[in-house]
């Protein structure tokens, strides 16, 4: 017999429909679907009629009203980022030229949960709930017994996951009188979403894209412009950060550590400026946790608990939004999956990288943080995924690692986007270049347990569409694609400047 699940409410429904045999086995009747408020009304009627007609057991997902900290459920806390001056511990007044005054306590809270502004959970629903989809048709295509699901966080204004953090760190600012924020930018997608926000609150917005990117992506660019940002490719002759790299390398690709060098000076030097960062910082990562809250909740009413986990990483936003609150219930004994971070062969920091205290940019201009870092200065050959050519990994992903509650594995680009192509043909999205180094592990996973037999669940992070990307695709349908990969030399060169730091 037919059932069907809903799974989010408001303004967008997902509905999953499975057909229950006579063993009781569940076997997929369909992807889930999604529709517009008034597209669901139409088919079904209102919102009162659609509840009567589905099981009075089953109930939406909400947008979380709290985002999750995981720092407050480690068995062991995570090393403090230290003053570059003194070698001690961040004080709260060594960030206030940069942050407003809420996010540097969210950076340091050891609270569980934090509560979500009703402001800023009311923006979230022009996009949130987002769905959870069981990949039918790539499954069919792969010939597997595994069930591969995926968190698609595309629907956002600026078609990433970027706007869940962009929104409340805007909001913050703006409670706080702040005029004007910077950023830096790969492939866009932070940007992008920044300069949606900033529209939003009515805050002047300047990004320094990596050049590399800003050359391969114009309508990322333009996106951000239409939305109202100051955009500069980095580096660039605005800053001594960039006019120092440009004296050494007038050709230089870009960083996204170069980048953050730019809009940090620019913040410091500026007192109506605030500087806001897309990934690596703990009140990113907590602001990304809303999308594995929803997860849980999703997975918990179709009946499954996934057995692996999967995203890409860069700096790790993403990855830490969909893999938190699932580690928190591994922690917790409830469920025990394989968590797998994914990572570029061209910029392998967690596989290849040291775990040490670094600079989170070029220039030095950063606190020191413990991370696993290719060494500061570290510039990642122009691959594709722009928003993963990071010379670190978020410190708070890097502990987790550490602790061993999660494992990584590098992959090259070509082998991403044959998996890209395999989805984009089984599933429909085109994905970004980012998460197809999650969906070449999906795949992967799915292959080995076509030979096992056996049929897992795999969970993975589909963090944007690629509809601004295409170029990428091009390369690579065209066959003129290469795999970049790290240079053992160029990285020994570039940890030999990693500061040496010695604490008890």
């Amino acid at each position: 017999m037919a059932s069907c699940s809903l799974l989010s409410a408001d303004s967008a429904a997902a509905i999953f429909c499975s057909r229950t045999q006579s063993n009781g086995e569940k076997t997929g009747q369909g992807s889930f679907v999604l529709r517009t408020k008034l597209n669901h009304q139409r088919a079904y009627g209102s919102r009162a009629s659609v509840r009567a007609s589905l099981s009075a057991s089953l109930k939406p997902t909400e947008i979380p009203h709290q985002w999750y900290n995981l720092v407050a459920d480690l068995p062991v806390k995570p090393p403090p980022p230290l003053n570059p001056r003194t070698f001690q511990p961040v004080k709260p007044e060594d960030l206030s030229p940069l942050l407003p005054d809420e996010l540097i306590k969210q950076e340091a809270s050891l609270d569980r949960f934090i509560d979500i502004p009703d402001e800023v959970r009311d923006i979230y629903q022009l996009w949130r709930p987002t769905p959870l989809i069981r990949a039918k048709r790539l499954e069919k295509l792969l010939d597997t017994p595994a069930r591969i699901y995926y968190k698609y966080e595309g629907g956002s204004p600026a078609g990433s996951h970027k706007p869940n953090t962009s929104v409340p760190q805007v909001w913050y600012n703006a409670q706080e009188g702040v005029k004007k924020v910077v950023t830096e930018t790969g492939a866009g997608q932070w940007g992008s979403a920044l300069a949606f926000s900033c529209s939003l609150f009515g805050l002047d917005c300047e990004v320094w894209q990596v050049r590399a990117s800003y050359d391969q992506k114009p309508y990322r660019r333009l996106m951000m412009q239409t939305w109202g940002a100051k955009v500069h490719p980095s580096p660039s002759e605005i800053t001594e950060a960039g006019r120092k790299i440009l004296q050494e390398d007038p050709s230089s690709p870009g960083s996204l550590g170069i980048a953050i060098s730019e809009a940090v000076e620019v913040a410091a030097n500026n007192a109506d400026t605030k500087y806001c960062l897309g990934s690596v910082l703990n009140h990113v990562l907590l602001h990304q946790t809303v999308i594995g809250e929803e997860c849980i909740k999703q997975m918990e009413a179709i009946g499954e608990t996934p057995d692996i986990i999967v995203g890409c990483t860069g700096g790790g936003s993403n990855f830490a939004g969909l893999s938190f609150p699932f580690i928190r219930e591994k922690l917790k004994g409830n469920i025990k999956p394989i968590i797998r971070a994914v990572e570029p062969t061209a910029c392998p920091s967690l596989t290849k990288g040291v775990y040490a205290y670094d600079y989170g940019d070029t220039a030095g201009m950063t606190p020191l943080m413990k991370m696993h870092t290719l060494g500061h200065d570290f510039i990642p050959d122009p691959i594709h995924a722009g928003g993963l050519r990071y010379h670190g990994m978020a410190p708070l992903i890097s502990h987790v690692y550490e602790l061993g509650l999660m494992e990584a594995i590098a992959i090259p680009q070509i082998e991403c986007f044959q998996g890209a192509i395999q989805f984009a043909r089984s599933e429909g999205i085109i994905p970004a270049p980012e998460p197809t180094h999650a969906i070449a592990a999906t795949i992967r996973e799915a292959l080995l347990c076509r030979e096992s037999g056996e049929s897992k669940v795999i969970l993975t992070a589909m963090c944007g569409h690629g509809h601004f990307d295409l170029a990428a695709y091009e390369k690579y349908l065209q066959g003129d694609m290469v795999d970049l990969s790290f240079s053992e030399e160029k990285i020994h060169a570039s940890l030999a400047k990693v500061p040496r730091v010695i604490r008890d």
